[in-house]
């Protein structure tokens, strides 16, 4: 909530500087003469130039069609404009071509680069790169005006290249984060699998057993289908919280399947971060952590996991790592905290970590919350919170 509060300020506060920055160009255009030859031609390039802030300082969303199809209207418009004061004015020169409009329309070309839908992004560029091109012919047809918009074009294939910089950049991410979504999607679904393999093939045996005692013992055939039952609700309690986990069914169907690890392999996992070296871990348990649901065992377990792997690559300078897990009548509570200051932030060079972004996934997969953050005292602090049926 703070980080998106934090970026809400910050494009406030670039949509304000932009709009002074706009201004500023206008009141310069009107000392330069842009209402001197003609007051409706200059109150039309005024306008053009509101229009073209107003179609790129507002934030956009990814794959726009609006944003395009408004663009090439603006461009459209502007051309003529063009053509109508050089028509008017073909012998001298008329003004200030409009150094507001020309930057306004630059915003719009980075615009549609970051932001439009591709299908239509092309004309869109053709039109307003027109536009900005044959601007400065406004202000006189004489060779150094030619040079002022072959300088604009540069400046508009400037702008459009950085928006499809950052486009692909976004792009990139957009897609690992995908990717990491899917293999814990799909890796859950393993999960799953094996956890109602074995359930089922219990039933399936308590069931064969039943045909065989029921004509000696019929206590032991009532007290083998009261288990079966049991086994029969706990798959289906389990596979009705995790139905949204399974929405794409062609998630690495081929995959090797894994034993599931839970909490009961804690101990086992601590220790072999242990012995490598480093940082001691200790482990903190309150409360029973026996017959949890699959789900939320396995999950808690790949979130000590996950933590205690940054543990090692991002605290070096850690001592020790504590993971307390607590079992509450509704919640299971997980933590993993450690002593160490975190190492310097990522820079565009290093790899991207994803393993908070898919764990993120897994958690409210299974109907939980995490966050992860500096602790009060220092170090790192991971918490997770599993609701229990």
């Amino acid at each position: 909530m703070e980080t998106n509060t934090n970026r809400l300020i910050l494009l406030r506060l670039g949509q304000f500087l932009a709009l002074a920055a706009l201004a500023v160009l206008g009141l310069f255009d009107v000392a330069q003469g842009l209402l001197r030859n003609s007051e409706l031609l200059g109150l039309l390039q005024v306008l053009m130039a509101i229009a073209a802030a107003a179609v790129w300082l507002p934030a956009r969303r990814q794959g726009s069609t609006t944003l395009p199809k408004v663009a090439i209207g603006l461009g459209t418009a502007s051309l003529l404009l063009t053509l109508a004061i050089v028509g008017g004015y073909p012998d001298s020169s008329y003004s200030s071509w409009g150094l507001a409009e020309s930057t306004a329309l630059l915003g719009v070309l980075f615009v549609l680069a970051r932001r439009a839908s591709p299908g239509w992004a092309v004309g869109a560029v053709v039109m307003v790169g027109a536009a900005v091109s044959f601007q400065p012919l406004r202000g006189g047809q004489s060779a150094e005006f030619v040079i002022f918009g072959l300088i604009q074009a540069l400046a508009g294939t400037a702008a459009i290249g950085v928006g499809i910089y950052l486009r692909t950049l976004e792009s990139s991410r957009q897609r690992a984060v995908d990717a990491v979504r899917a293999e814990q999607r799909a890796e859950f679904a393993r999960d799953l699998h094996d956890f109602i393999a074995h359930h089922v093939t219990g039933i399936v045996v308590q069931a064969q057993g039943a045909r065989f005692i029921a004509e000696q013992d019929p206590k032991r055939v009532l007290l083998a289908l009261e288990q079966i039952e049991e086994a029969g609700a706990e798959t289906m309690a389990s596979m009705r919280r995790m139905v949204g986990v399974l929405r794409d069914p062609s998630s690495s169907p081929d995959a090797p399947l894994a034993p599931v690890a839970g909490l009961v392999d804690l101990p086992g996992l601590l220790d072999q971060f242990t012995s490598a070296g480093g940082p001691i871990a200790r482990l903190h348990v309150d409360g029973d952590a026996e017959g949890l649901p699959v789900e939320v065992s396995t999950s808690a377990y790949r979130v000590v996991m996950e933590a205690l792997t940054n543990v090692r690559q991002h605290a070096p300078a850690a001592q020790v790592a504590d993971v307390w897990i607590r079992r509450t009548p509704d919640w299971l509570l997980v933590r993993v905290a450690n002593d160490g200051v975190p190492a310097r932030a990522a820079t565009p060079r290093d790899r991207p970590g994803y393993g908070l972004v898919g764990l993120t996934e897994r958690v409210r997969a299974a109907g939980g919350r995490i966050t992860a953050g500096p602790g009060i005292e220092g170090g790192w602090v991971v918490d997770a919170a599993f609701p229990l049926p």
